[in-house]
């Protein structure tokens, strides 16, 4: 018996994960909001399972007792750290002025705004409202990304939406936390006949010494990784270890005072310059979305009838006022005066959707509460479910067609970024330029790009892996990267980069080595880009051949002359490069990657003979 129900277990354990990281795919694969499908993943498995088989196939407080709550614990934990990685001093430093004001203004005025909704239009006492307020600062960096890439928006406002979730994020986590130590800690010295000085103090002192410990730890990984005393393989587990031990230390010296820091770790370690950061972020973005899916699975699965039963009248005004009154108020405030027009305020006063981060907090959040003593502490959940789905919902799905409206997206076909400005990244980027592809052709060189520019190619002078490049690049015309320099290894890492924005089978490089039977030894495959063309054609012998009297050709498929019959009229040497198709679909042609063909499609192909001008 003992062995079927630590096999049940396990068993639940697996469907949750594999629940979360499958609607994650699938939101991916569909181009839809992960959070939406996730919910849907935890309901089948929680209530909805109840409904038809009489009980629920996964009941997280049943099937996981004691251990529920502290898992959840360490699960926010990284999640907040996870945050708090992301925020860097010198990127808000770098943003536009408006992104500056939604921080500084906007984010505090949200979280008084917010905190006015939910105490008057809901009725919740205002220690509540407060918490609630400051949850519901986070837009949700997770959310708008995917959606800016489906709206494709103008580079301006899709800058400032992005920037405002990525910064507000650990922000809004900051408020919360910040909000629950003042209610956990208050509510323990009235316990103890403690006055509101009392509490204020003690806050004060807990969060002093939270952010503190936070710090000392960050400073002392850092130097550690610094000074060469953990090798390679050991950062990043001992990261992760590092926030556990850090959120139970701070427990331990003073309760309720691990998440500050946790978020102080976080904030520390993104703000101290050390040469593994880049590896340690992607590390904590996998850890963090595991976490983050098996959480959002759990606690949707733990709602039940009594939880629906609570969306009444208080809950869609709040939703309400938020939607329509305190983001659009915020924003109008905030960003007044600014270098945003009226249409660009219009769209992203409407444009805030809440993410996974809000509801895993919150559930955090009204499970300690409720624990210590606050029931009404329960209905947080209820409210960020709500305002998590309306907002997901009805942004999700009038993004685009209010940027359409308001003249904010690119509409029109794929687009390429190349990178490397030599003879034949010209000629290609000109060729694909004249068959309707959009190309900016990047290098760090004016002397490089210099024939580009007279060609009336589109041209970005300098480094694309600067973080000024996140911000002058018109990301949302961006859809294909090849990087075609003569450096492999630059090559190679300029695909690495770009692959989690783009997708891994959107990011291309000229092939490593000039012998197509030595294959891909210099560079292992999964630490570069795709190779275009065939194997064997590096950087030197495309040049080579440029220099020979090789040129790009483009040939029009229709019902007379298709694929096969266009392969066949080639050259035995010629080299497929490229396919546009109909509707303005790219596609890089590789290896691995054949063209499709199709009447209307054109191909881009290098061989000799051929001109530009064809």
């Amino acid at each position: 018996m003992e062995l079927h129900l630590a096999f049940d277990i396990t068993a639940k354990l697996a469907l949750i994960v594999g629940a979360g990281i499958g609607a994650q795919w699938l939101g991916w694969r569909l181009q839809w909001p992960a959070i939406v499908l996730m919910s849907v993943a935890g309901l089948m498995l929680g209530p909805l399972s109840a409904l038809v088989l009489g009980e629920p196939l996964i009941a997280p407080a049943h099937d996981f007792g004691d251990v529920l709550r502290p898992a959840i614990a360490l699960a926010v934990a990284v999640i907040l750290f996870e945050g708090g990685l992301g925020l860097r001093f010198s990127e808000i430093r770098a943003t536009s002025g408006a992104v500056l004001r939604l921080v500084l203004i906007g984010a505090p005025l949200g979280w008084l705004l917010g905190t006015g909704a939910a105490h008057y239009a809901a009725g919740l006492p205002w220690d509540i409202s407060a918490l609630l307020g400051g949850i519901l600062v986070v837009t949700g960096p997770t959310v708008i990304i995917p959606l800016l890439r489906q709206a494709r928006l103008s580079a301006r406002p899709a800058s400032v939406l992005k920037w405002e979730g990525i910064i507000n994020d650990p922000l809004g986590a900051v408020f919360a936390v910040l909000i629950f130590e003042f209610i956990t800690i208050g509510s323990t010295l009235n316990a103890h006949e403690g006055g509101p000085l009392s509490a204020v103090l003690v806050l004060i002192i807990a969060v002093v010494l939270g952010a503190l410990a936070g710090i000392a730890a960050g400073y002392a990984l850092a130097l550690s990784f610094r000074r060469g005393w953990v090798p390679e393989y050991l950062k990043a587990p001992l990261m992760l270890v590092t926030v556990m031990v850090v959120y139970v230390m701070a427990e331990i010296i003073a309760n309720e005072t691990g998440l500050v820091a946790v978020t102080a770790l976080g904030v520390t370690l993104a703000n101290v310059r050390f040469a593994a950061i880049e590896e340690l972020r992607r590390f904590k973005e996998g850890v963090a979305i595991l976490l983050v899916s098996a959480l959002f699975v759990t606690l949707t699965a733990g709602l039940t009838v009594h939880d629906f039963a609570s969306f009444d009248w208080r809950v869609l005004g709040f939703v309400a006022v938020m939607l329509i009154a305190v983001r659009p108020l915020v924003v109008w405030i905030a960003t007044f005066g600014s270098e945003l027009n009226w249409r660009e305020t219009l769209l992203i006063g409407w444009i805030a959707p809440r993410g996974i981060v809000a509801v895993a907090v919150a559930g955090y959040f009204a499970t300690e509460l409720a624990a210590a003593g606050r029931a009404d502490a329960t209905v947080l959940t209820t409210f960020v479910f709500a305002m998590v789905f309306a907002t997901v919902l009805a942004h999700g799905f009038s993004i685009a067609p209010l940027a359409r409206m308001l003249g904010l997206s690119h509409s029109g076909p794929e687009g390429l970024l190349l990178v490397g400005a030599n003879p034949f990244t010209i000629a290609l980027a000109k060729t694909l330029v004249e068959v309707g592809a959009p190309v900016v052709l990047a290098d760090k060189s004016w002397q490089n790009l210099r024939r580009a520019r007279l060609a009336g190619i589109k041209v970005f002078h300098g480094e694309v892996l600067s973080e000024s490049a996140e911000e002058k690049l018109d990301h949302a015309q961006i859809n294909w990267l090849l990087s075609a320099s003569s450096n492999e290894a630059y090559n190679a890492l300029v695909c690495i980069e770009f692959a989690p924005e783009l997708g891994r089978h959107k990011v291309f490089q000229l092939s490593v080595h000039d012998d197509p039977d030595n294959g891909e030894d210099s560079i292992v495959f999964t630490a570069r880009g795709r190779t275009v063309m065939a194997r064997g054609r590096n950087y030197n012998s495309l040049i080579r051949d440029y220099w020979q009297g090789w040129r790009f050709h483009t040939i029009e498929l229709d019902e007379t002359h298709d694929l096969e019959a266009a392969i066949a009229g080639l050259p035995d040497n010629a080299e497929l490069v490229a396919e546009r198709g109909l509707g303005g679909a790219l596609a890089l042609l590789g290896p691995s990657r054949p063209p499709k063909g199709g009447a209307g499609n054109v191909l881009v192909v290098f061989m000799p003979g051929a001109t530009d001008e064809n």
